[in-house]
């Protein structure tokens, strides 16, 4: 008779290795069931706080602050928002932008808020610095600038500007002249001080009249204006002293290094009474 074979037991080493190896396996596939849960329900409430949660549900979420003059239902217009309105849809970046554009401000700042939901814009008013002049599509029209020379409505700048001192005036304004603009208003404070209108013709030349001066020609919006605001700066502090009580009917500055005065005749002194 043949003995029966019988399967020899492993080695208590290689036994533990495979215990081992089976329960690696059995955690890894517990830990992706639990991955899995976890995913779908991250994925399920995220939808739901995207659509109920983090959302703009009324107006009273939208907050307004900063300025004097524009409120909430502005804003809400010119964003064109509607209610309810997910809150990570809104860009804060592109939101103010558009608001920047449509409102009468100088800056706008957006930012959102998740607990409690709410949408925050944080706006600077425009000051009106000069009374100003533009030819609209009804001929001329009333209104003012602002520091950055951009044009304001009679009614977005009245009773905003001072009216402590002779408001400087802006004949001829056009949105391409705004940058040339600018830089004579913001150039020095003796020119802000000094200055009583700046004027732009119809082919783009630039004048001012001083209140020391008169009228100066200042010439072409081309890369030279800086070097001429600074030769006038010069003159409004220098030039009055020198004439002398003679008066200066105009100044030239279209070549700021050779400056053209235009000075009006002294008239001759009475002669002496004779004497017997």
């Amino acid at each position: 008779m043949r003995a029966v074979s019988q399967a020899q037991p492993l080695p208590p080493g290689v036994e533990r290795r495979r215990q081992l190896r089976v329960q690696r396996r059995n955690e890894l596939l517990r830990n992706a069931w639990r991955m899995l849960v976890l995913l779908s329900l991250s994925a399920g409430l995220g939808t739901l706080l995207l659509r109920y949660g983090w959302t703009l549900s009324s107006p009273e979420q939208v907050e307004v602050e900063g300025s004097s003059h524009v409120g909430r239902e502005q804003v809400i217009s010119a964003a064109d928002l509607r209610f309810p309105q997910p809150l990570l849809s809104l860009e804060p970046r592109r939101l103010a932008a558009s608001l920047k554009q449509e409102l009468p401000v100088e800056d706008v700042q957006v930012s959102r808020w998740m607990a409690p939901p709410r949408l925050r814009v944080t706006l600077v008013d425009r000051q009106p610095v000069a009374r100003a002049q533009r030819r609209g599509p009804k001929g001329p029209e009333q209104g003012y600038v602002d520091r950055q020379g951009h044009w304001m409505s009679a009614n977005q700048g009245r009773g905003l500007i001072s009216s402590t001192k002779e408001p400087l005036v802006v004949l001829g304004w056009q949105e391409r002249h705004r940058a040339a603009l600018r830089m004579v208003m913001e150039h020095s404070q003796a020119l802000s001080a000094d200055l009583r209108q700046i004027r732009f013709e119809p082919d783009g030349s630039l004048w001012v009249e001083s209140a020391r001066l008169g009228s100066v020609r200042l010439g072409p919006r081309d890369e030279r204006l800086e070097r001429r605001l600074e030769v006038l700066e010069h003159l409004i502090e220098s030039l009055p002293a020198q004439l002398q009580g003679r008066t200066l009917k105009a100044i030239d500055l279209s070549e700021p290094e050779q400056p053209e005065l235009a000075v009006a005749a002294t008239p001759p002194a009475a002669p002496a009474d004779a004497r017997p």
